[in-house]
């Protein structure tokens, strides 16, 4: 096997060795090692769309998306209903297949939904309300806001999305949305877009945008700056990582608060270079705040995957973790078990561990840019000691790269779907056929071995409307533990009752490596009191987020964890 470097830079001769040592594994059949934990299920094996973008909403039901200019998807839209758009470059005569999708988590099913406008490589947040706000694509969809509405009732097979013209001031091609204190999203970047704007506007007639600096700065000549990653820091302003640096920005006065070192070797970490980030779990009344930020790729990677004797360089294996409300921030370095791009990055419920998921072990995003994929998830402990928080996990036999997501369940699975490294939809006579499967990952902790010290939220009811909750105010939970109510009786087995937390959880809109919008906080909880002549039962006050600044306005998962067994969620409504 011959292996050549075109345009041999720093970073490929940094990299040189581990490119060999992996491409004598996999010349030799040699599957990428992994752990035991967790487990892994197929829960369908074609939905009919690639799961580019998927958001939870607080129906347990998914909005799934992919774009719509490749041609025909593997999903009829129902009634013989077609999409005819003059402007669609595919199929512009018309186009009788869907191109997004609601998924029913309790049903294990899924309806065909119908966007018009192209939604490729976009990103959204949700609505205070609970509606999935859209924003930007491609091509005709550059500048258009779509929303999806929670649908349930009556019209729970037949709501779908609706569309508004122009809603932006720019175009919005790969750009990131953070929901703010207000409610609104603050949206910024793009392909060839240095600037930010809000929605909704005010003033509809409103086309300004704010110029942004910072991202002229971070761009080079792979870009390597889009889809950056931004986290609602505690003081209200903005943290925002392009490429290997970051920034607060507040974003009131349009004014940099502050400016962070460069990460590590400078190697870029966003888009097509996608690493991944988390806000790492707030504690109650939270004084700090902690990002991490894993994976991308060397510089130089996306330019080496182009032409005759392309090079699918070796992914980073870092990541770096930052304080960014300290005095005199500074990264700190740790290293993952294997290198990974295009993996996405989830808080779990027990706000112990965060996940580590999909993407490749070289290469980068983009079109058959890729040639490792990652199959083993790692799970990372924030608050173990430095050397033992990563733990690797039960590898898929799904390959899940370029435009794969997953988004957190409440149940505690995540769900994965999607990767697609192909311009249109391919199935055969390629290494990595367009997915349209959906699987489950369910971390250790919901293990069968786990089932005793499980939570089980007795009220407020997990069915049913969810809890209208406000700032401060206290949220009383019942639940109960069976290995608590088999001691308290006198039964063998079982270890009770351990510290018991709660958490609070906003699902995200997950896309191109990044969940957005995702946020994981502890609640202050009062004194755990057994519940009289209800063995194994318990009361447990907990106290919601004193501002918006802590817990932007919308739906929350609620989690009570024993020990760091999460029970499954319930939804509340804090405004």
């Amino acid at each position: 096997m011959e292996l050549r470097l075109v345009g041999e830079t720093r970073a490929s001769r940094r990299h040189l060795v581990l490119l060999l040592l992996l491409a004598c594994a996999y010349a030799s059949g040699i599957a990428p090692a992994s752990g035991s934990g967790g487990r892994w299920d197929l829960l369908q094996r074609s939905i009919g769309v690639s799961a580019m973008h998927m958001q939870l909403l607080h129906n347990d039901r998914v909005i799934i998306f992919d774009r719509t200019d490749f041609g025909r998807s593997n999903l009829s839209l129902p009634g013989g209903r077609c999409r005819v758009n003059p402007r669609e470059r595919a199929l512009p005569g018309g186009d009788c297949t869907a191109h997004s999708a609601e998924y029913d988590v309790a049903a294990n099913a899924a309806r065909p939904l119908f966007v018009f406008t192209d939604t490729w490589c976009s990103s959204g947040t949700v609505a205070p309300d609970g509606t999935l706000v859209q924003t930007g694509g491609w091509n005709d969809g550059y500048r258009n806001a779509r929303t999806m509405p929670v649908c349930g009732g009556s019209d729970g097979k037949s709501c779908d999305w609706s569309e508004k013209q122009d809603a932006l001031a720019a175009n919005r091609w790969y750009a990131t949305n953070q929901i703010l204190p207000d409610g609104r999203a603050f949206i910024i970047g793009g392909r060839r877009q240095f600037s930010y704007e809000f929605y909704p506007k005010a003033d509809p007639s409103d086309t300004s945008v704010i110029q942004m600096p910072f991202l002229v700065q971070t761009r080079d000549p792979e870009e390597n700056n889009l889809y950056p990653f931004v986290h609602l820091n505690i003081d209200g302003n903005l943290f925002i990582f392009a490429k290997n640096r970051a920034i607060l920005l507040d974003y009131k006065r349009n004014k940099v608060a502050r400016t962070y070192p460069v990460l590590a070797d400078g190697d870029p970490r966003n888009y097509p270079s996608s690493g991944s980030s988390v806000l790492l779990p707030l504690k109650p009344n939270p004084t700090e705040a902690e990002v991490l930020v894993c994976g991308g790729a060397p510089s130089g990677s996306y330019n080496s995957t182009k032409g005759s004797a392309r090079t699918f360089v070796p992914a980073l294996a870092t990541c770096g973790r930052i304080k960014i409300t300290d005095p005199s921030p500074a990264w700190v370095i740790e290293t993952m078990p294997s290198p990974r791009v295009m993996g996405d990055m989830i808080l779990l419920p027990n706000g112990a561990e965060v996940a580590i998921i999909n993407g490749a072990a070289d290469g980068t995003a983009g079109w058959e840019a890729a040639g490792t994929p990652n199959y083993a998830p790692v799970i990372y402990r924030p608050d173990r000691s430095p050397g033992d928080r990563f733990e690797e996990q039960a590898a898929t036999g799904v390959a899940r790269l370029y435009h794969s997501s997953v988004v957190l369940l409440r149940d505690g699975r995540l769900l994965v779907g999607g990767s697609n490294p192909h311009t249109y939809y391919n199935f055969s006579g390629v290494e990595f056929p367009t997915e349209l499967s959906l699987e489950a990952f369910s971390p250790e902790y919901l293990d069968q071995s786990n089932d005793m010290l499980r939570p089980r939220i007795l009220d407020p009811s997990p069915v049913g409307a969810a809890s209208s909750v406000s700032y401060g105010t206290t949220l009383k939970l019942q639940f109960s533990v069976p290995a608590s109510a088999r001691r308290r009786r006198g039964g063998a087995g079982g270890f009770g009752l351990g510290e018991v937390s709660v958490t609070m959880l906003a699902p995200s809109f997950t896309t191109h490596s990044f969940a957005m919008n995702q946020r994981l906080l502890f609640l202050e909880v009062g004194k755990t009191a057994a519940v009289r002549g209800r063995a194994g039962t318990y009361n447990v006050s907990a106290t919601m987020p004193a501002t918006a600044v802590l817990a932007p306005p919308g739906y929350y998962m609620v989690f009570v964890v024993n020990g760091h067994v999460p029970s499954e969620g319930i939804w509340v409504h804090i405004q």
